[in-house]
């Protein structure tokens, strides 16, 4: 405890310790004279009804506690459409190479792209000076199996020996698509 200096003969500066600035025991109501960190926390009144009765908690619409490893449901996928699922997000890089046939009125055009950096590995088509000269129609069922086989050998110049093929929305493998795909396939490209 500190004592308080009441003489008269004292300096000013002891003035500081007396009693407005450190108060006695006998002014003050009783308080913790702790200095642990118990006595920094206001004291809490538990009664037995809170406990007994707990508050029944509000759900909003908009909170939804979900684990971060589940499938999306075709509700969360029709609220957030721009998402990407595993599959594209990893199909790139699982198929990089994909092939593209076009067939026109007076051409065929085929290309072998990677996807991840959208270069173009080989590229085959009707409307090269080399290949027109040499067929008498550039639309026709032999013309597709030439641009098969150029696609074929030019694929293998560059190292790549594996291709992905996807058709478009109703579009069926038959036909002239079907003599490039299986042209390819039968000079040692395979398809994933």
């Amino acid at each position: 405890m500190v004592s308080t200096i009441s003489s008269s003969s004292a300096p000013s500066s002891c003035s500081l310790l007396s009693s407005e600035f450190f108060p006695t025991r006998s002014t003050q109501p009783f308080k913790a004279a702790s200095l642990s960190w118990v006595s920094y926390f206001p004291p809490v009144n538990i009664s037995i009804s809170s406990i007994a009765d707990p508050p029944t908690p509000t759900l909003n619409k908009n909170s939804v506690v979900r684990a971060a490893w589940t499938r999306r449901s075709r509700g969360e996928a029709a609220k957030k459409p721009n998402r990407k699922s595993w599959k594209q997000k990893t199909d790139m890089y699982m198929r990089p190479f994909l092939l593209n046939v076009f067939f026109s009125k007076k051409f065929i055009h085929a290309k072998v792209m990677h996807r991840g950096t959208s270069k173009v590995i080989s590229v085959a088509t009707t409307n090269a000076k080399d290949v027109r000269s040499n067929l008498p129609s550039l639309t026709d069922h032999n013309a597709c199996r030439v641009i098969g086989r150029l696609i074929a050998e030019r694929s293998k110049e560059a190292d790549v020996y594996a291709l992905s093929y996807e058709p478009r929305k109703d579009e069926r493998i038959e036909g002239k698509l079907g003599i490039v795909l299986d042209t390819i396939k039968e000079n040692g490209i395979i398809f994933v």
